[in-house]
């Protein structure tokens, strides 16, 4: 298997840290409002790829984050008169209804950030002792960038353009911009009562600072010329809780680290440097990135305005179709894109998508009606043409996802396959062990896809009222005249009525939507 590292910026392959444990982590969401259809994106890029290592053989161990505490978090949860665990509590739910609506399945821990304070203050005091951090006058703790001598080769950086370097304590920042960054925030009267109160060792030339602190915020516990032992009125910042996690649950090393193209830097390149100055070993040995979601061909971002939710799009289409149909056609949509590239997000786009998966169930449909039928039902052994071919599609479809998680091509096989079904479906030319064969290739494939729905294999045909008959009846009389407008009109009212007639070689019948 073969994949584009970040770190590398080339194809390489894949060979994990372990063979019977692949560790996985993604950065997921800041919990203070709706996850747009952007950030959507990349959850299903990300639940793509731990699906088809999955489906390759690889044991798979998946963690995230819940970042429960930032400058958003606070700032909203103040403006909305919540306190921070309710108002993060409320988004949490939220945020995992939407993923399950899109088939996106949920890592195996999941882990707000405000339960690994230990594991940051236990970092801290490591990179204070070892000379990666130190205590500033402003009362916060930073990271020492000129410490890390290879902090900018991820980030593939122009250390020659490089600004004017100084401390920033905002979470988030400009690209065009490089500092010292925070890890521990001093407390301040806009963060209301969100701080905690932890112990931190200090040494010689940040002992000095102490005196320039605000009393309110820094307790001196011990101190003599060489340390101190101080207790600092604080909150963390955004990088070190994705570290803390790690080190708690995937101590020390990762194999996979995802998230979408913009936390490359400054967001990826801080937790290399914190992680790898605590632990002193490579912190992930692959680094996987995907593209923007555009609107207008500009970043959907929630700072420009220019995005969508979930429940944007579900008010926009719930008279048209069920939400099932929808959300499978979003997440095709994003599957159906080289997933390091960027997508231009319009609803005639989506509509189209809507149709293909409404397509995609037809099939499923026809082969449902193509089990009733008894005259289909003969016992025929597979023959050895079609065993080759299906072994062919499945070998092929592997091949695609191996390639860098290429699943255009994948979806490619998949639709061939779906105009082979239903080829030979009209010419009637399958037994029932083939249709069967086929079904479970179908599930080979969805176990990464996850846009095929099977229930419609299961449904029970509902009882027919006699006024639906009697219109259908009559529809199928006046088509035998070729009377195509009265029969087109009587077409149109059985769909008002929740039917639409499935013509086919085998004759009329109706279907309930």
């Amino acid at each position: 298997m073969k994949l584009f590292n970040t770190k590398w910026r080339e194809i390489e392959e894949f060979k994990p840290l372990k063979q019977d444990k692949v560790k996985v982590y993604y950065c997921w969401p800041t919990v203070y409002n709706y996850a747009h259809i952007g950030n959507l994106r990349t959850f299903v890029f990300e639940d793509l790829v731990v699906k088809t290592l999955r489906f390759l053989g690889y044991k798979v161990e998946t963690l995230m984050n819940i970042t429960d505490v930032d400058d958003k978090t606070i700032r909203d949860s103040i403006a909305s008169g919540e306190k921070l665990e309710n108002f993060t509590k409320k988004y949490t739910k939220i945020f995992l209804e939407d993923i399950e609506k899109l088939n996106i399945k949920k890592a195996d821990k999941i882990v707000p950030v405000t339960t690994l304070i230990p594991e940051m203050l236990r970092m801290i005091n490591t990179m204070l002792s070892r000379w990666y951090a130190y205590f500033a006058s402003d009362g916060s703790i930073y990271y020492k960038v000129s410490k890390f001598k290879k902090y900018w080769k991820f980030a593939n950086l122009d250390l020659e353009n490089l600004k004017i370097w100084a401390r920033i304590d905002n979470d988030e920042y400009e690209k065009d911009n490089f500092w010292d960054f925070v890890l521990w925030k001093s407390w301040k009267k806009e963060d209301w009562e969100n701080f905690w109160e932890e112990e931190f060792v200090i040494y010689w030339e940040d002992i000095k600072k102490l005196d320039e602190v605000d009393n309110s915020l820094v307790e001196i516990i011990e101190k003599n010329d060489k340390q101190a032992k101080i207790k600092i009125k604080w909150r963390p910042g955004w990088h070190i809780e994705c570290s803390a996690c790690n080190i708690k649950y995937h101590w020390p090393q990762i194999d996979i680290h995802m998230w979408w193209v913009d936390l490359i830097f400054p967001h990826h390149q801080n937790e290399i440097a914190q992680t790898e100055s605590c632990t002193r070993k490579e912190f992930s040995k692959y680094w996987l990135h995907s593209g923007h979601l555009m609107v207008d061909w500009k970043k959907m971002s929630k700072s420009l305005k220019n995005f969508y939710t979930l429940e944007d799009l579900e008010k926009k289409f719930s008279d048209k179709l069920e939400k099932k149909v929808l959300y499978r056609a979003i997440r095709f949509w994003f599957i159906n894109w080289k997933y390091r590239d960027s997508i231009e997000f319009n609803f005639e786009k989506l509509k189209s998508n809507i149709k293909t998966i409404e397509n995609i169930d037809n099939t499923i449909k026809s082969i449902k009606r193509y089990l009733e039928n008894k005259k289909n039902n003969q016992k025929k052994p597979i023959s050895k043409d079609f065993r080759e071919y299906l072994n062919f599609i499945v070998r092929d479809y592997i091949e695609a996802l191996e390639d860098d998680f290429n699943f255009v091509s994948s979806l490619k096989i998949f639709f061939e396959f779906i105009k082979f079904i239903n080829l030979w479906i009209k010419q009637e030319d399958f037994s029932k062990e083939e249709i069967l064969a086929i079904i479970d290739v179908l599930k080979t494939f969805n176990e990464v896809l996850d846009i095929i729905n099977f229930d419609f294999l299961e449904e029970k045909k509902d009882e027919i009222s006699k006024e639906i008959l009697d219109i259908f009846e009559k529809r199928n009389e006046f088509k035998k005249q070729k009377n195509w407008q009265e029969a087109d009109k009587l077409r149109d009212e059985l769909l008002e009525l929740w039917y639409k007639i499935i013509d086919s070689r085998e004759g009329s019948s109706l279907e309930k939507i």
